[in-house]
Parts: C-alpha cells; sequence; structure tokens
C-alpha cells in the first residue's frame, strides 16, 4: 500500500521546474513577435539628414521674405512724418500760385494820369502818334529853337479866330508844318503857348486840336 501511494504521488505531483524552459522560450517568442509586429506597423521616421535640408531650404525661403517686409516696413514708418510736411508747404505753394496765376484786372487807361482827356480848353486832343510826320518833326525844330524852314517861324500868332483860350498878345507862336507837294507854307500850323501848350491846325486856323504830350 505504501508502494502504490507513493506511486500514485509521484505521477500526480508534477515536477518542480518541468515547464520552465518551455515558458521562457514562449515568453521570448512572444516579445519578438511584438517588436516585429510593432517594427512593420509604426511609421518609418525620416532620417536626419532628409529632414535638415528642408528646413534649410524652408529657412533659406523664409528669410528673404522676412527682409523685404521688413525693408518695406521701414520705409513707410521712417517716411510717413516726413509725408506730412510736404502736404503743408504744397498748400501755401498752391495758393501763392494761385494768387499769382489769377488774373489782373486790366490798367485804366482813361482815368490813367498820363492818359489824354477827352478835351481841353473845349478843344479837341490829338496824340502824337495821330499827328503827320511833318508835324513831329516841326515839335522837335520847335523844342531845339530851330533852324526853322520858313523866316515866319516863331512869329506871334494874333489868335484873331477866337478858337484859342484868350492871352495876352504876345502869348502865341506859330509855326510852319510842311505839306508834301506845296511850294508855300501850305495850310498846316502849330502854335505853341507861352507854358508850352501845342496846337495843331491842318485848315490854316480854321480848327484847332489840343496835342497831348505826355
Amino acid at each position: 500500500m505504501a508502494a502504490e501511494r507513493k506511486y500514485r504521488l509521484s505521477r500526480s505531483t508534477p515536477r518542480r521546474g518541468g515547464f520552465s524552459p518551455l515558458l521562457v522560450v514562449l515568453v521570448i517568442a512572444v516579445m519578438l513577435w511584438v517588436l516585429f509586429t510593432r517594427s512593420q506597423t509604426a511609421p518609418e521616421s525620416a532620417p536626419l539628414s532628409d529632414v535638415t535640408p528642408a528646413a534649410e531650404a524652408t529657412f533659406d525661403v523664409e528669410q528673404p521674405q522676412a527682409t523685404a517686409d521688413a525693408t518695406e516696413s521701414t520705409p513707410h514708418a521712417a517716411a510717413s512724418p516726413a509725408a506730412e510736411q510736404p502736404a503743408q508747404v504744397s498748400v501755401a505753394t498752391i495758393e501763392n500760385t494761385a494768387l499769382a496765376s489769377a488774373p489782373k484786372p486790366p490798367k485804366p487807361t482813361a482815368t490813367s494820369p498820363r492818359a489824354p482827356p477827352a478835351q481841353i480848353d473845349g478843344l479837341p486832343i490829338i496824340t502824337l502818334d495821330e499827328l503827320p510826320r511833318e508835324a513831329r518833326k516841326t515839335l522837335d525844330l520847335i523844342e531845339r529853337d530851330g533852324p526853322f524852314p520858313f523866316s515866319k517861324d516863331g512869329a506871334t500868332f494874333q489868335n484873331r479866330e477866337g478858337l484859342l483860350p484868350r492871352k495876352a498878345s504876345g502869348y502865341y507862336h506859330e509855326y510852319t508844318v510842311i505839306t508834301p507837294g506845296e511850294n508855300d507854307r501850305g495850310a498846316r500850323r502849330i502854335v505853341a503857348g507861352a507854358r508850352d501848350e501845342l496846337y495843331y491846325t491842318d485848315d490854316h486856323y480854321a480848327s484847332f486840336a489840343r496835342i497831348w504830350m505826355p
């Protein structure tokens, strides 16, 4: 009986360490399988040599952009205070230009001190430009006091017709204005007063016009 019990115990009780090597092998196999599976499913990381050029390329592209932005922003920031100053100057310049270019009113002619009036002493006015050329030559001779073409030039004009302002005898003197084609003194005269008044007649004292001397 004792031998039979010993045999049963020996069959039912497992030996210690009988399954340990198999368990170790299984654990190692499972670990290898897990590692192999992870290595197959995990995304491959890019090598450092592949990433660095891309980063460098990105830096090279963005650097000019940043520089350009800085270059564009700096002039605007620096020029903005200066841009306001010309605006103030330009307003004053525009105002001065507008005043300078504004049409000036025409100078008065009839009211000008040098402009001839309509009449003097009731006689019409004749200007130097309206006188014949020979009359202007006679005026030059009067100013130079000769020599005159006729001996009677400078004689006293009596003003018998009364067309000139009444003065004492000897106040007026007459001078010949040569008429082209005439052999004598003709009908044209200049009469000078003692106060430098000058009168012109082309019809031998029948009418007179006051010579305007500006």
